[in-house]
């Protein structure tokens, strides 16, 4: 069972905290990570590239020119595909790219980030942030100055004033322990977790 220092806002430790092996030391599963994240990506797609078909554009109700005797191919609608100003062929619809995935195909991929981070020395846990009022420069010279770290994602319980703290600085991501994801962890340099949130997030995933 991994052990990590857990530290106080201020980098300072203040005890020590027993990490699950079934979260944070699982087996890193790459080709499932690679899988959940495509997944997570493709829902993020809008889907709303639209063209207009030949029963759609305007117009087109005359035969552009009589059937015979043009030395033309014949035509019936000056809105077809093949006409200057017609429909498109074949071209994009409004469609969902949302893949299914299910629940424990994503908290596998999550055990295994989270098994990475923690085999890398990325995971740093803190016992909690306690800030009397949002202060983004506080937040902003606590991470550099005390911590020493840039790219990093933060995970908390409900802590507004930390939220509110934290959402501006660039390069650093606020999320509740109940939206981590496994794409936020893969982009993120480093991981920052409450101790709190350690604790809610080994009871989803145990």
């Amino acid at each position: 069972m991994p052990k990590v220092n857990v530290v106080s806002q201020e980098n300072e430790k203040v005890g020590s905290i027993d990490l699950s092996d079934a979260v944070f030391a699982a087996k890193v599963n790459v080709p499932l990570v690679h899988q959940v994240i495509k997944a997570q990506l493709a829902g993020f797609r809008s889907g709303t590239a639209s063209t207009k078909t030949k029963g759609e554009v305007r117009g087109g109700g005359k035969k552009p020119f009589k059937q015979k005797g043009t030395g033309n191919a014949r035509q019936g609608s000056s809105r077809s595909p093949l006409q200057v100003g017609g429909g498109t062929a074949f071209g994009p619809r409004p469609r969902s790219f949302a893949q299914k995935t299910p629940k424990e195909m994503v908290n596998g991929a999550l055990r295994s980030v989270l098994s990475d981070r923690l085999k890398s020395d990325r995971i740093i846990v803190v016992d909690k942030f306690s800030f009397d009022a949002p202060k983004t420069k506080t937040f902003n010279s606590l991470l550099k100055e005390k911590f020493k770290i840039e790219k990093v994602l933060i995970v908390d319980k409900k802590n507004k004033n930390s939220e509110k703290s934290g959402r501006n600085i660039p390069c650093v991501k606020m999320l509740r322990v109940e939206g981590l994801n496994v794409y936020d962890v893969v982009r993120h340099e480093w991981l920052v977790m409450t101790k709190g949130a350690v604790e809610s997030l080994e009871g989803r995933l145990v």
